[in-house]
């Protein structure tokens, strides 16, 4: 039973997130929580009753309304998160934090004149995030901090939504090849509209473009031919340009040549395990030895890498998660991102989510932080999305000063990003304002193909 006080129902959604931490544990019957708050002139009492034990807290009300909100919204997500959590007798690695990206809470910490040695105690004290995590996100910021923003800068994102095959935790808008192939030249040549009509744009509003990311689905699904259309449009100059080649089996000598000789800068090249069971369980027709050979293949042209593995795939124990990573960081690749499975309701993998409960995620996401640690990597992004396996996290470590700018500029929401292509997103920034307005594309391919001018206008109007 849950009941909430009329003006308080704003909250409703954060409330229920909160509840949705302890999904595996809450039991609507056996909870009885109130939340009502009080005023008394100058403060407000918030108080949240779980079965009759009592949770308050007094705080100040403030002038700014934006600000008010916010503090009402935190203070009745923790005071519900401390509820449930002496109920349950359990803590999470992310205490009341519920959102995406926990970087922003340390961001506007910074904003308000808090040092950053003193973020961590405030995160553990304030929202009970734990000692380990507090201190990760403070790592992850500071080395963010190293990305400088201008602003007649903006990124540019192309967006390829075809794959080989559809992997079984996949929840992203992506059509299989077999299914869409018939539509991938018309897909192509509206593309390239789109991409030309945005570069006239860019051009007229005096803008330039930093980073540019071609990602999917999985981009060198296209032939060589239809990657080097495409990229023959990119005539502008860039600092950093990534191509995501995921699944090793799209990866061919000649494309390779094609992104090398379109200057590509990075690509990702993504076992997710080297467990070849594992890959045949989660839809990836592909091997160990398959990303092996195109590994190896792609070194042999220069470009920073990228490699993402997975914590949490179903039947995978600690050990073999463990193998998985020694076996990457003795290729090493400039970059490393630790994914944590999120069993999403668009994945085949939600039908045997049963399966996936016993997996030993804390060790393994431990052990990546450790591991990758001890051989010279940082993290430097940082993001969250819900149903993921013991409520962790996907993080990219870097070697060196390989930092992949668009990635920390399009996660932190830092940098306008002009998007083509089928369910592409994208996003100005209005930085002095705190304020951010989205234009995304139609997500399948064949109604993007038919209102492709209707697409173009979206975004000539979004940069007025």
């Amino acid at each position: 039973m849950l009941k909430i006080q009329e003006d308080l129902l704003i909250y409703e959604n954060d409330i229920n997130d909160v509840i949705h931490i302890f999904a595996q544990y809450y039991n609507d019957d056996e909870c009885k929580i109130e939340i009502q708050c009080k005023n008394t002139g100058k403060f407000r009492i918030i108080d949240i009753v779980l079965n009759n034990i009592s949770y308050n807290e007094e705080i100040e009300i403030l002038d700014q309304i934006l600000k008010d909100k916010r503090l009402i919204k935190r203070t009745i997500k923790f005071l519900l998160y401390k509820a449930l959590s002496e109920f349950y007798n359990i803590s999470m690695p992310w205490g009341s934090l519920t959102g995406v990206r926990p970087s922003k809470l340390v961001y506007d910490m910074l904003d308000d004149g808090i040092k950053m040695e003193e973020i961590p105690y405030l995160l553990n004290q304030d929202f009970a995030v734990s000692k380990e995590k507090a201190n990760l996100i403070c790592e992850v910021v500071k080395n963010q901090l190293e990305v400088k923003l201008k602003d007649e800068e903006v990124d540019f994102y192309i967006n390829i939504p075809i794959c080989p095959t559809r992997c079984s935790y996949c929840s992203f808008i992506s059509s299989e090849y077999e299914r869409c192939k018939k539509y991938i030249d018309d897909y192509v040549l509206s593309l390239i509209k789109e991409i030309n009509t945005m570069k006239e744009m860019i051009k007229a509003k005096g803008l330039r473009i930093k980073n540019i990311y071609m990602g999917g689905g999985t981009p060198t699904t296209l032939t060589s031919e239809q990657l080097n259309m495409i990229l023959s449009t990119i005539d502008f100059p860039f600092k950093e340009f990534t191509v995501e080649c995921g699944r090793p089996d799209t990866i061919t000598k000649d494309k390779l040549e094609v992104l090398k000789n379109h200057n590509i800068t990075r690509i990702s090249i993504n076992p997710q395990t080297l467990n070849d069971k594992t890959l045949e369980i989660i839809g990836r027709k592909h091997t160990s030895e398959d990303f092996y050979n195109k590994y190896n293949l792609a070194k042999n042209y220069d470009f920073t890498i990228n490699t993402d593995l997975i914590a949490g795939l179903p039947n995978e124990t600690f050990e073999d998660f463990k193998l998985t990573l020694d076996k990457i960081i003795e290729l090493n690749p400039n970059n490393i991102t630790i994914h944590t499975l999120a069993v999403k309701r668009a994945s085949v993998l939600i039908q045997n989510i049963e399966n996936l409960k016993d997996n030993f995620i804390q060790n393994m996401v431990e052990y990546a932080y450790d591991k990758l640690k001890e051989n010279y990597y940082k993290p430097y992004y940082l993001y969250r999305q819900k149903n993921m396996l013991g409520l962790y996290e996907n993080v990219g470590y870097f070697k060196g000063s390989d930092i992949c700018e668009f990635n920390v500029e399009s996660m932190e929401e830092k940098m306008s990003i002009i998007a083509c292509g089928a369910g592409a997103i994208s996003k100005r920034i209005f930085r002095d304002e705190s304020r951010i307005e989205r234009c995304a594309n139609v997500k399948q391919i064949t109604d993007y193909i038919v209102r492709i001018d209707e697409m173009i206008e979206r975004k000539i109007d979004l940069f007025n």
